[in-house]
């Protein structure tokens, strides 16, 4: 029997298992793996309850206390990513239906899964989790004035408060009210103890499903639309270069530890993409299409990237030893 640390150990194997999966499935039966999109934000939900039951809210105090961190994580992900974001779509057809799919996934900060990267990634996940609440408000707020400020008034205008305030509340409120609750009847009971160990194997096998229900009822429409697609890939692969490394300076400038500041690299590599899916999809026709299939390429090309992350973050790029370095 597989223990849950094996599972732990190997889910990078896992994921790209799931992934070259999906990707069969949704080509060969494209009819069925399409209502698959019905059941993402649900899949997503639990993935998000079972990695909240395993962070000690109760001591997350002294990370609310870290006001650099916060104060870096607003610069990176709102002036620094999107003059990036910016001068980076310079490069791709003047296409509104393209560049609405880049400028949505990439200017918003990931409001989920990051939390799991981070943490694979030895970053101070804490730190991620509590600034949640602040990056959803500041991305709804913002991001209807960066789509007019790169696109116009037109694609401003599509952006609605209720698709956001909906994916908020289902996927980040719920759940972490799910998570509390279990944590609190933890600490009361021993069967809310047992429930709660149980709960540790949820994130691994639920981060793969989620992969599994977006790639396979997606990915019909990636192939179909390949030609403009294969032209964004580009941008989300240098994005995905460019970005940790220009995190890292920013850390520096701030003072980060290594884990806030490896909190920040992954707080700027990695996209809300999921989050946005299910408002893509609520576009009208023919728009919906193209701009889900948008969405999906950077998932694909950021699980990639994150898979690189978890290793080269804190071995290479910011390592324990250059905590005394930022801190001279």
């Amino acid at each position: 029997m597989v223990s849950r640390e094996q599972l732990e150990r190997n889910q990078v194997w896992l994921y790209a298992l799931v992934l070259i999966l999906a990707t069969g499935i949704g080509l060969f039966w494209p009819e069925t793996s399409a209502s698959f999109d019905h059941v993402i934000s649900i899949v997503l939900t639990i993935l998000m309850y079972g990695m909240f039951t395993q962070i000690p809210f109760f001591r997350l105090k002294e990370a609310l206390s870290n006001r650099q961190f916060i104060y870096a994580l607003l610069m990176m992900n709102y002036i620094v990513v999107p003059i990036l974001v910016w001068g980076l779509t310079r490069f791709l057809p003047a296409d509104p239906s393209l560049l609405l799919g880049v400028f949505l996934v990439l200017l918003t900060p990931c409001i989920d899964y990051v939390i799991v990267f981070t943490h694979l990634g030895r970053g101070n996940e804490k730190l991620v989790l509590v600034s949640t609440p602040l990056l959803f408000v500041t991305q709804m707020l913002l991001l209807p004035i960066y789509l007019w400020l790169f696109m116009g008034t037109q694609a401003a205008e599509i952006v609605s408060v209720g698709p956001f305030l909906e994916a908020f509340l289902g996927l980040i409120v719920v759940p972490l009210v799910l998570a509390l609750l279990t944590q609190w009847w933890a600490r009361k009971q021993q069967t809310g103890e047992r429930f709660l160990d149980a709960t540790a194997w949820l994130p691994v096998p639920f981060m793969a499903l989620t992969l599994f229900v977006v790639v396979a009822s997606q990915i019909s429409k990636l192939y179909t639309s390949f030609d403009i697609i294969s032209q964004v890939i580009p941008v989300y692969v240098v994005y995905m270069v460019i970005t940790p490394m220009i995190a890292r300076i920013v850390s520096r400038i701030f003072r980060l530890d290594t884990g806030a500041g490896r909190a920040l690299i992954f707080s700027a590599g990695t996209r809300n993409s999921l989050v946005v899916l299910p408002f893509a999809l609520a576009l009208p026709e023919p728009l919906n299409g193209l701009v889900a299939a948008v969405i999906v390429t950077q998932t694909i090309v950021e699980l990639i990237g994150e898979l690189i992350y978890i290793h080269l973050v804190p071995k290479v790029l910011l390592r324990e030893s250059d905590e005394k370095k930022f801190t001279k």
